[in-house]
Order: structure tokens, then sequence, then C-alpha cells
């Protein structure tokens, strides 16, 4: 028999692509994924699943190549955001199309967070793009989503795990995918050669980019004793404060709302804005699924 589920899917950056395993690995143990909530990776992977194309997206992330990232990122000209990731966001939006969450195959819900009233805003309704958008503006790396008298930013500030709301859905089955598990990175992911040089090559852009992204940073924030790791300092602390933040979140969403599978991404197998990571982290993402259920 077919057990139907709901997902809550956490946000966790970089980590999120372990979502696309998730997925992968449950629908191919023959559940039926009725119901999703997700937030920031969580709301744009469970999106892209609701709308049939998670598919077409895990196969774009896994071929980027050095003149891709050129072109999708750069510096942002404008105050609230260090990135500007509206190309990024116009590839997503041409994969989704014009689509309303309420046509949605599947129950869908996108968690975002409004700074005005500092309460969580649920996206039921209305255009799938807008909600996902609104759902992922990490605060400072991307401007933030004004919408009536809202000022919408990333939903992992006040809520990385939804499960709060598939709490009611009637499925056989809740499961929460926690991105921010302070546990041992025990999987180890042998990266085929083609995505191996694809990785370093990405990581190789991304890191320049850093560099320059430093430059609009006082130079006496950015000295460490660890020269090694000066080229990142802004993302490695600004990554490392979401996480710690969004774990002690996410333990509290994991106690107090009943989930009946919670499977955990470690901490550890990836930095938050480690983007070049996507074969490995959806790997991890199966390899997790299959040792939980």
């Amino acid at each position: 028999m077919i057990r139907t589920i709901s997902l809550a899917l956490g946000s966790g950056g970089a980590r999120g692509y372990a979502h696309i395993g998730v997925i992968e690995e449950l629908e191919k143990q023959g559940y039926q994924i009725k119901s999703i909530a997700g937030s920031s990776m969580g709301a744009l992977l469970g999106g892209l699943y609701a709308v049939g194309k998670l598919d077409e997206f895990k196969k774009w992330v896994l071929r980027l190549d050095y003149y891709d990232i050129y072109k999708l990122i750069k510096l942002s000209s404008v105050q609230g955001g260090l990135i500007d990731a509206s190309q990024v966001f116009d590839k997503i939006a041409l994969m989704i199309g014009d689509v309303n969450i309420e046509d949605l195959p599947i129950k869908y819900t996108a968690v975002a967070t409004n700074l005005t009233t500092q309460k969580e805003v649920l996206f039921t309704k209305g255009k799938l793009i807008d909600a996902i958008r609104a759902s992922i503006a990490i605060p400072t790396i991307f401007t933030a989503v004004i919408k009536d008298d809202m000022i919408l930013v990333d939903g992992g500030v006040i809520n990385p795990l939804p499960i709060n709301v598939i709490a009611l859905d009637d499925t056989d089955l809740k499961i929460a995918v926690n991105m921010d598990a302070n546990i041992e990175n025990k999987y180890i992911v042998n990266i085929p050669k083609e995505y191996k040089t694809s990785e370093e090559i990405l990581y190789e852009r991304f890191t320049k980019f850093i560099e320059k992204a430093e430059t609009y940073v006082p130079e006496k924030l950015l000295k460490t004793k660890d020269t090694k790791k000066s080229n990142k300092d802004i993302f490695f602390i600004l990554g490392r404060t979401v996480d710690i933040a969004q774990r002690v979140l996410s333990k509290y969403s994991i106690q107090n709302f009943k989930a009946d599978i919670i499977i955990d991404i470690p901490r550890s197998s990836c930095e938050f804005y480690e983007f070049t990571k996507a074969y490995k982290m959806i790997e991890i993402g199966k390899m997790a699924t299959k040792d939980t259920i």
C-alpha cells in the first residue's frame, strides 16, 4: 500500500540541495508526497517539486560551469544585499512559469519572515515564484521583498523547520528534513570526475567573487589569524551566525511539534554558502533518507 506523506523541508543554505536526494529516495521507496511546507531552500526545492521541475533544476545545478556562474552572480549595486542574484531568480522563474500555489497538484506552503511584525508569513496562494523569492531572501546576502506593508526575508530567520505547518495534514506520515543536525558526518560521497572538475572550477570562481565582495567591508573586520580562511570570512561568519540561530530554532520546532520521522542532515556536511557542493549534498540526502527510513 502506498503511504502518503507530508514534508517539512528545512532551511540551511547549500545543505538544502540534500532535499533533492531526500525526495528522490522517498519516491523510490514508494511514498506519495501530498503536502510540502518549506523554508528558504526548502521552499525553493519543494516548490520546484510541486510544479514538476525538480529534475530540471537538478540537471541545471549539476552542469553549471565557470561561465554560467560568471553570468549569474555579481555584486549588488543597491542597498540591502551583497549579491545581485536577479539572473538566478530569472532562471528559476523561467523553469517554474506563471503558476499559482492554489493550482499546484499538491498542498504547498512557503514560509517567509516579516521584519515589520517579526512574525512568520505563510504563502498558501498567489504566484509560486513570488512566495519562493520571499522565502529565500537571506538577510544581507539578497535584498528583501517588499509586499504591501511587509518587509519579507528568509523564512529560516523565524521558522527554519516548519513542522507546525504540516502538523494537521491528513496524511499517513509527517516527515521533517532537518538541515542543522549537530551530528557527525559519516557519509562519504565519491564524486564522479566530471562533477568534481566542475565543482573545483565553481569553487575557484566563488572564492574570487568573495574576495571582491570583501572590498565592501572595512579591512579591520577581515583580519584573522588563519590566513587560509581570510578570503571568505564574511560568508563564513554570516553562514555560521545563521547556522547557530537556525539550529536553536529547529531544535525548538522538533521538540514542540510532532513529526513521525526526522531525517537529519549533518551540519558539518558543508558550509551554509558552499553552493558548489550540489552533487555531494544530493547524495547525502539520499543516504540519510535510506538510513532513517
